[in-house]
């Protein structure tokens, strides 16, 4: 893809839609139609090839096309169908040409005058260094002949070309030549500083529908998914708005829209949710379903009145990246092992406990995946329903109209299923429905909010459950967390002292005296050195000895001694096992779990 050169040059600008280059004589500079509709073919096939864009969404984009014009993946990005990045390695694998990251742009750009920053930006060119007779350049669009041929003829250089993703390039051109302006600051020029009476609700409607305002709220979730948070968080204070990210389990603080667009911002939300943007005194729940850079994404929306106005967090649901997989969760094999045989019980209760945002669901629905046959019926009754699973029947919940857990497993119970999951027992009555459910022959799945799997059990006498019909029903519990996964590329190892070895227990785990444990590294493309979470568990199975204790109303403590003498390994020690293989950091465990 290099180009022929020229002996003279000459400066070139970009005006409008068409660019005026001075050098290029005569005839059509752009591409061909035909050559341009063989290239957009090829693009499109890669990326259906490998699972970057589907099908239908192919034709919608062409059907729009057809009806308004434009190219074609150039629309497949803006209507969020495929993201840049795809578009980016489909065209470094079409034309074999190096792809091009954040991190491999240098600090400072090649002085060349020839080239102006209007013409960069209106082809999504940039120049990253020049040797000798060559000049290296990141485009977006390495298929452009007339960008090569223009760019040889103007600077007298032959051309190398790398991809680069469009967005990047024109980060990197505001950084070399535009006063070094992220997107969110040229965001906040277009916003203007004006605040906006929030009593005026047309025009907080108006100003939430304009580009900016779209454009902004639109940045915030795409960085969201890039930077794989599960929610974000937006805060308004007295002179400020505040955006979270919580990235594997933990917040960090990011850059942020203007205070003077709180209102604005916060409306835009509601109104994607179909929420009522007028009231601002109760909390309200909403969903949004978007596409953000090729993913279907589903957002559960939360809002409430604080002091300086609502506080919104929005919960991403990204169905394409759950794993249903026991041990892709942290499950070992000699747990994995157990809980199966738990989940092949024909009937009884099996409980998933721990705090908010630990993992319960993605593993009753892993669960449910493998017992998900055409033998069974399943049922389940969510607030709400996080990720649709084929074959089996979901209901949500929805305690507005009255259809709560206790209303919809009555309903369930004659529906004939085999398998029923519920999303939380929250009440007696609830309670009461799924002991009554597992005492005809159901099988029920469901979580309970404790801190350990022994806590389960004496939660549920708290809630009023009979000792009896517990020891009946209840075949095991399972109490998990979640760690942060060390990014084992850049994992650094180190010894452990046997101060520490002694310190943390971990001699009762490894005969081995030379101890290896790891610290996070750190990398451009990971800063934190971490990449994902991992579970770590115990298993309470609920055997004779262990239903003597709970008739006796044993305390909490009795009831784990027992399962521990039983085979239980506990939380605690399930993840000082994962720190000696590397998963995580004892730091990590410490922060989630304490010894018991």
């Amino acid at each position: 893809m290099t180009t022929e050169t020229a002996d003279s040059t000459q400066p070139l600008t970009a005006t409008g839609d068409d660019t005026d280059v001075a050098l290029v004589t005569s005839g059509n500079p752009g591409p061909n139609a035909d050559l341009l509709a063989s290239s957009e073919q090829a693009l499109c096939d890669d990326l259906l090839k490998h699972q970057r864009l589907r099908e239908n969404d192919l034709h919608k984009a062409q059907q729009y096309q057809d009806q308004h014009g434009g190219q074609l993946i150039t629309l497949l990005v803006r209507l969020g169908l495929v993201s840049e990045r795809d578009v980016a390695e489909a065209q470094a694998r079409l034309l074999n040409l190096p792809l091009l990251s954040s991190k491999d742009y240098p600090e400072d750009a090649p002085a060349i005058e020839s080239i102006s920053t209007r013409y960069m930006k209106h082809s999504q060119v940039v120049p990253i260094k020049v040797t000798n007779n060559h000049l290296d350049i990141a485009m977006a669009n390495p298929q452009d002949e007339f960008a090569l041929k223009s760019l040889a003829l103007a600077t007298g250089l032959e051309i190398v070309p790398s991809v680069g993703v469009a967005s990047e390039i024109d980060d990197v051109i505001e950084r070399y030549f535009g006063g070094g302006k992220s997107q969110m600051d040229q965001l906040r020029d277009s916003l203007g500083s004006e605040g906006v009476d929030d009593d005026d609700v047309e025009h907080l409607r108006d100003l939430a529908s304009e580009a900016p305002v779209i454009r902004l709220v639109n940045l915030i979730l795409q960085r969201a998914v890039e930077s794989r948070s599960s929610d974000i968080h937006i805060e308004p204070f007295e002179n400020r708005l505040k955006v979270r990210y919580r990235i594997d389990g933990v917040l960090q603080e990011v850059e942020s829209p203007p205070a003077s667009s709180t209102a604005a911002v916060i409306s835009r939300v509601k109104i994607m949710a179909k929420l009522n943007i007028a009231e601002r005194r109760l909390p309200q729940d909403g969903r949004i379903m978007h596409r953000v850079q090729g993913k279907e994404l589903d957002l559960r929306v939360s809002t409430v009145p604080t002091s300086h106005g609502e506080s919104v967090v929005m919960r991403i649901l990204d169905r394409e990246s759950v794993v249903l997989d026991f041990s892709s969760l942290g499950f070992d094999q000699v747990t994995q092992t157990r809980f199966e045989k738990v989940l092949a019980m024909p009937h009884g209760i099996v409980l998933v406990t721990g705090p908010t945002g630990s993992g319960k669901t993605t593993t009753l629905y892993t669960a449910l995946s493998l017992l998900n046959t055409s033998e069974r019926k399943i049922i389940t009754v969510e607030d709400p329903v996080e990720y649709q699973i084929e074959g089996i029947n979901q209901i949500q919940a929805k305690s507005s109209i009255g259809l709560t857990f206790a209303s919809a497993l009555r309903a369930i119970v004659r529906q004939d299923p085999d398998v029923i999951m519920i999303g939380e027992m929250r009440d007696l009555e609830t309670a009461k429905i799924a002991i009554q459910s597992a005492l005809t022959g159901h099988l029920v799945l469901s979580t309970i909010h404790t801190n350990s799997a022994a806590g389960g059990i004496t939660r549920m006498l708290d809630m009023g459950v009979e000792d009896y019909l517990l020891t009946s029903t209840v075949n095991a519990i399972l109490a998990q967390r979640l760690v942060r996964r060390l990014d084992l590329g850049i994992r650094k190892p180190y010894q452990a002292m046997p101060e520490l070895i002694a310190e943390l227990g971990l001699d009762h785990l490894t005969d081995d005296k030379n101890v290896t444990l790891y610290h996070p590294g750190s990398s451009e493309d990971c800063p934190t050195g971490f990449k994902g979470r991992i579970s770590i568990m115990e298993l309470l199975e609920v055997t004779e000895p262990v239903r003597r204790l709970v008739m006796k109303h044993a305390d909490e403590a009795e009831i784990n001694k027992q399962a521990i003498s039983e085979g239980m390994r506990n939380m605690y020690d399930d993840g000082l096992l994962k720190c000696l293989q590397g998963y995580t950091t004892i730091e990590e465990v410490l922060r989630v779990s304490q010894e018991s």
